[in-house]
């Protein structure tokens, strides 16, 4: 049973009692003690091997490398025994492994998501819920537990509160999620969870920038560094200090200033008390390394090159037109009115946000690849930079209603395409989720997950990133979490293979 809690801008003069704030609402689902279901532990495995499988991927990547760095200068803190970077064996300070770790897992945009009133990677809670249960050896149950109730919160946010509508980044949810997830990990009381999330939430709000225009690379260290927020609000949580309240409903709070204002009202749903946490299986990993409202455009583009191979060839087509959601049109297609999605020299964060590249891509290739479907040379081909120049988007208000319905049955994230070519011929063709989607044509079962796992780690020209030995050691310990005891949560960051990092030409900065 899901409990609808109504959430308003409350006057200082009406004292909105603690226990009557979403804060505390969330709190309370934190310390609920009620257990994890089988098809969610089952399911935090695969998200488990997912992140893994998306950070190794990125390793070598320039914002990697660079936070890396950063968090090798913080040794462990005396409060525990410190957290693991994913590709190496060092140990850092816990909020500086979920830095790190984090950026590693958002840098290529390619694990899971969910979408709603707001837009969501959930997969970034783990990272911070992660370095804190190594940090103090945690057990498996305890991360299981905590990651459970990361999802809940963001998955129960990002369906009831828009905050791209008021252009604020929709990490604003994860700092919340985050936070209270540890809060489940490390058992803490409400009280200490309640001042936690308020201070996680007024330390990560801030402007979509970060994701319009051209796309820099703090798209992917967003996320992390709201992991890292989460980590030390716990940290002064747990010392009695307190946060600004009520953070939500205040005069001069979040909603009434950033979000939807004075007069605002939302309904947040939360599980009832002795409800289990079932929002993870609510979300959905990703095929392609793309934004995910990219997910099934890709597949349609590759149906479309299969059956109707002269697509591919720019002189044939005279123009594409995508009708799809509201949001698709306007924060990835072109109704975004960015230039930068239409720039064969665009950054590849700006690239993998633009619908118009990806389905021309998708559609000449048959393909996508995380590295090659991205390269410079790929994106500046003549033929390519000219039928991507074909391609438009608009929004359909039947694909909008059906992005934003309830119905897990009808809530679709594509749209329908009618290709128009130069002898005048039509070929019209429609997707209404991802081939990975649980409805999708292709669900992602374990068997996937774990396939996507020693693809990634494969890496260019058939080098592995990961040895095999170690591959598999990490899917053994992953797969038998619920039975893990302190400490074994350490052998959940994966090392690189010999060769494959050089630390010593990291960038420099202060520390």
């Amino acid at each position: 049973m899901v409990v609808q809690h109504h959430v308003r801008v409350h006057k200082s003069g009406e004292n909105l009692a603690r226990t009557d704030q979403l804060a505390y609402k969330i709190a309370r689902v934190a310390t609920d003690p009620v257990a994890v279901l089988p098809e969610i532990t089952e399911m935090v495995i695969n998200r488990i091997i997912d992140n893994a499988s998306v950070a190794i991927a990125s390793l070598n990547r320039a914002p990697i490398t660079a936070a890396r760095a950063q968090a090798l200068a913080h040794a462990p803190s005396s409060g525990g025994r410190g957290a693991g970077i994913f590709g190496i064996s060092e140990r850092v300070s816990p909020e500086w492994a979920a830095w790190a770790n984090g950026v590693a897992v958002r840098e290529l945009d390619y694990h899971d998501t969910f979408l709603a009133a707001e837009y969501s990677h959930p997969g970034d809670n783990i990272p911070p819920i992660l370095a804190v249960g190594q940090h103090v050896g945690s057990t498996g149950a305890d991360l299981i537990r905590g990651i459970a109730t990361g999802y809940e919160i963001q998955v129960d946010l990002v369906k009831a509160i828009s905050l791209h509508k008021h252009k604020i980044d929709h990490v604003a949810h994860l700092g919340p999620s985050a936070a209270a997830g540890i809060g489940t990990l490390l058992g803490l009381d409400a009280d200490t969870i309640f001042q936690a999330v308020g201070q996680a939430l007024h330390t990560t709000t801030a402007t979509r920038q970060s994701r319009k225009g051209e796309i820099s690379t703090w798209k992917a260290h967003a996320p992390a560094f709201a992991g890292k927020m989460a980590v030390e609000a716990v940290d002064r949580a747990m010392r009695g200090q307190t946060s600004p309240t009520p953070i939500y409903e205040g005069e001069d709070g979040v909603i009434a200033w950033l979000l939807d204002g004075p007069d605002a009202s939302y309904q947040v749903p939360l599980p009832a008390e002795g409800e289990a946490k079932r929002a993870i299986l609510d979300t959905y990993t990703k095929e392609h390394s793309a934004e995910y409202q990219a997910q099934a455009w890709i597949d349609l583009a590759r149906k479309l090159h299969r059956e109707h191979p002269e697509l591919a060839d720019s002189a044939k087509v005279a123009g594409i037109v995508i009708s799809t959601s509201h949001h698709t049109h306007f924060v990835i297609g072109s109704g975004a009115n960015d230039p930068q999605k239409y720039d064969p020299t665009a950054s590849r964060e700006t690239l993998d946000h633009s619908i118009p590249y990806i389905f021309t891509v998708a559609l000449q290739d048959g393909a996508w690849h995380h590295v090659a479907s991205y390269a410079p040379e790929r994106a500046a081909r003549p033929d390519t930079v000219d039928l991507w120049h074909k391609v438009s988007t608009q929004e359909d208000p039947e694909w909008t209603r059906r992005y934003h319905s309830l119905d897990p049955q009808e809530k679709a994230f594509g749209g329908s395409v009618e290709i128009t070519l130069t002898d005048g011929s039509i070929i019209t063709d429609e997707i209404a989720v991802a081939d990975a989607h649980p409805l999708g044509a292709h669900p992602f079962a374990r068997a996937q997950y774990i396939n996507k796992l020693r693809t990634l780690a494969t890496g260019e020209g058939g080098k592995p990133l990961v040895e095999e030995a170690e591959i598999n050691r990490f899917l053994a310990l992953v797969q038998r979490l619920p039975e893990l005891g302190p400490g074994e949560l350490d052998g959940l960051n994966i090392s690189a293979a010999a060769g494959v990092l050089n630390l010593s030409d990291a960038p420099k900065g202060l520390f």
